[in-house]
């Protein structure tokens, strides 16, 4: 038990410590920024599907990292209502959130299937991107870093998993 009361004292403190960066207005105007384009998976669709139209000879892998992009966030999503685990309440919110349960962080689970599937179709800038939107929930205060590291695994794996899906398709576009 003294492991689990370790790993959560840790995880308040790396909270507490980000979210102190976001009193510089500039860092708060960031963070609220990418987890407003990040709610939903949306950042993330669009830009696959931004890719699936700009990408006509790969348009179908696109479309299926889309896919794969909004399953994880479904995923996400469910395991969150089942573990119930409660948003930091040491810290103020610097942006509202559409639930009340933080474990795993639906954002950083979204951001890293993207930046998984997209990266593999050569869009260079989503997994800097994905990672800022991941750090951007702990700034904002509203996630603890095991959920940010749990959703983006959980993103990564879910991605990886659907890697020869999404590339065995586009043989046939």
């Amino acid at each position: 038990m003294d492991d689990l009361d370790d790993l959560h004292g840790m995880d308040h403190r790396i909270v507490s410590a980000l979210r102190e960066c976001g009193t510089d207005p500039r860092v708060a105007g960031a963070a609220r920024a990418l987890s407003w384009a990040g709610e939903h998976a949306a950042l993330w669709l669009a830009a696959g599907l931004a890719g699936a139209a700009l990408d006509g000879g790969r348009r179908g892998a696109w479309l299926r990292g889309t896919a794969l992009t909004a399953g994880a966030h479904l995923v996400s999503m469910g395991v969150k209502r089942v573990v119930r685990r409660p948003r930091p309440a040491h810290v103020e919110p610097l942006v509202r959130t559409a639930g009340r349960h933080s474990f795993p962080s639906s954002h950083a689970t979204s951001a890293a299937a993207a930046a998984v599937a997209f990266g593999a179709l050569g869009a260079h800038a989503v997994p800097p991107l994905a990672a800022a939107v991941c750090v951007s929930r702990l700034v904002a205060g509203v996630h603890y870093p095991s959920d940010v590291a749990a959703g983006a695994a959980l993103g990564a794996l879910t991605a990886r998993l659907g890697a020869r899906w999404m590339r065995g398709g586009a043989h046939h576009d």
